[in-house]
């Protein structure tokens, strides 16, 4: 900014040469006046005040030594000088006119003094008009004059206003928790006049507070409010409002971007994390993280690792709470303990537990027969051993005491064949025993057999009659069959459901076949007309009514003998009565 001058004299007129030591009584004649120390000291004081008022960058030494010489000059006489307007307001760097007058006809000087840029756009036998431009800030700029020897002068207010170059609520917390203060503070950069400045703080176009802008050249302004879950995602600004309806110009508003805030209850207790303890190498199962009182819950975040190996849950939130489940797959470089951690993180804060699972490694037992499939006679080995660790038990060995390993020997049987062999394992982890079982079957080679329980060798048919007939022949591998009667070869229906027929009656050869052998078996078959049905009936018919004849004669019998024995029962006891009655 150019350093102010004193432009206050005509173009042309000569400023007053101010008196020589000594001649302030001799001044009238040269234009001056007497002073005396009060005047003096009247307007050295206002001469400061005037001073004081100007920016800092006015106050240069020049502008000081005029305004004393100004204030030195003769006071007002019968002249006045005027100024118009006696008060502005303008905004920053705009520019304003300012008329001086005076209302003496015959004046020698009239002027605008001030430091701002200023020009003379019109002027008339007793009045000038400046224009002021590039205004930047508030001053006080007089008009003075001259007339006959007496000096006079009129200030004006010029009063700059301009709105906050920023308005800024400071960054809230990315969360805030539920239950806490939490402190708004909003930064005012700029704008004047400061006593017409005010900053509000709002939640959304709730006032929370009211202030003035005080400090400079930035104002805070803060508040504290209490943050609850009603307040989560509500938006906080503030608002400066500059107020020059009083001077005319209208109410002034200017707002900060709002915020928005974030609120979150996160309960100080740890999640529940269901594990399944102990883990085999090799197999997959599922764990659950869940937990309650959470707000908001679908904002949560889950972590679940087993050690460092992060698994990928599946997270379900409901109102307040969130429950998150994930597969987790164990490998042999796994094995021993492990920490299964869950973390729940929501906000800035995070809750967290811990569990131990036991990831183990238990094969199945080894079950080896020396010979799966043996002829009969052959002495076969059956032997069960455990992995590392463990015990086994060989179900069919008399000491089924559990060892690392059990073994038995055993010569083959026909009742052998098909015989089962269990080798059980057991192995201790975290507490628990468990078990694994192998199972192998003995498969016995022999000839073919035919016996009395799966071949009868007689059978009674009736004719007519749908039947069945059964001959099993036994042997490994299973033989083939086939009966036929002697003489004529023919074949009979064995396993196949007929009504029976007399023509299949006789004596039948059946025969059991396989590469191990051959076995053979007679077998009788007797078909029972229906001629000898009726004689069996009449002789059974006979035989029921001679049973029968024979009974009643035995009951007419034995109830003629109990007749008889209660007559002479009941008359022994008469005869006793009367030897007890008869007087000696």
């Amino acid at each position: 900014m150019p350093e102010p001058s004193f432009q206050g004299f005509r173009e042309g007129s000569t400023a007053p040469t101010p008196p020589a030591p000594g001649d302030c009584y001799k001044g009238r004649a040269r234009g001056w006046r007497p002073v005396s120390a009060a005047d003096l000291n009247s307007k050295f004081t206002a001469l400061l005040t005037s001073v004081a008022m100007l920016p800092v960058a006015a106050r240069s030494p020049r502008t000081a030594l005029l305004a004393l010489l100004w204030a030195l000059l003769p006071g007002p006489g019968g002249a006045q000088t005027s100024v118009h307007p006696k008060e502005v307001i303008i905004p920053r760097g705009g520019s304003v006119l300012v008329n001086c007058s005076t209302s003496c006809d015959q004046y020698t000087l009239l002027g605008l003094e001030t430091h701002l840029d200023k020009k003379e756009v019109a002027n008339g036998s007793n009045w000038k008009l400046y224009e002021l431009s590039s205004v930047q800030g508030d001053t006080i700029p007089y008009c003075y004059s001259v007339c006959h020897n007496d000096q006079s002068e009129a200030t004006m207010s010029l009063t700059v206003y301009w709105f906050p170059e920023h308005v800024e609520l400071e960054p809230l917390p990315q969360w805030q928790p539920v239950g806490e203060n939490l402190t708004l503070r909003c930064q005012v950069e700029g704008g004047a006049p400061r006593t017409n400045l005010s900053v509000m703080l709002l939640q959304g176009e709730k006032l929370l507070s009211w202030q003035p802008a005080k400090g400079t050249p930035v104002a805070e302004v803060t508040a504290t409010v209490l943050a609850r879950r009603d307040d989560h995602g509500t938006n906080f600004s503030c608002r400066t409002e500059l107020d020059l309806r009083p001077q005319g110009l209208g109410l002034f508003q200017n707002s900060s971007v709002p915020r928005q805030l974030r609120t979150f209850v996160l309960p100080k207790v740890r999640p529940h994390l269901v594990t399944p303890g102990i883990m085999e190498v090799g197999t997959q199962r599922s764990v659950t993280c869940s937990l309650d009182g959470l707000f908001p819950a679908s904002e949560a975040q889950v972590h679940l690792a087993l050690e460092d190996q992060r698994l990928t849950p599946t997270v379900k939130y409901s109102k307040d709470s969130l429950s998150a489940t994930a597969l987790v797959e164990v490998a042999p470089r796994d094995e021993g303990v492990q920490q299964l951690t869950c973390a729940v993180t929501l906000g800035n804060q995070s809750q967290r537990t811990q569990e131990s699972v036991t990831i183990y490694s238990f094969p199945a037992p080894n079950l080896t027969l020396s010979e799966s499939e043996a002829p009969e006679g052959t002495v076969v080995s059956v032997e069960c051993k455990a992995h590392a660790g463990a015990v086994v038990t060989l179900i069919g060995d008399p000491d089924e005491s559990p060892f690392p390993s059990a073994q038995i020997t055993l010569n083959a049987t026909a009742k052998d064949n098909g015989r089962g062999f269990v080798c059980s394992a057991a192995l201790e982890v975290a507490g628990h025993v468990l078990h694994k079982n192998k199972t192998q079957k003995l498969f016995v080679l022999y000839g073919p057999r035919l016996d009395k329980e799966n071949c009868p060798g007689n059978w009674t048919l009736e004719e007519g009659i749908s039947q069945t007939l059964r001959c099993q022949a036994s042997g490994n591998p299973i033989p083939k069959l086939d009966c036929r009667r002697k003489g004529d070869g023919a074949l009979l229906p064995i396993g196949e459901s007929r009504p029976v027929t007399r023509d299949i009656s006789g004596t039948y050869v059946c025969r059991a076949t396989s590469r191990r052998g051959v076995a053979t078996h007679e077998v009788v078959v007797n078909v029972i007309y229906q001629q000898s049905n009726l004689v069996t009936i009449i002789a059974v018919t006979a035989l029921i009514l001679g049973i029968a004849a024979t009974g009643g004669t035995v009951a007419y019998l034995y109830n003629r003998q109990r007749k008889i024995r209660k007559y002479r029962l009941q008359k022994a006891q008469e005869a006793a009565a009367m030897r007890l009655n008869t007087p000696p």
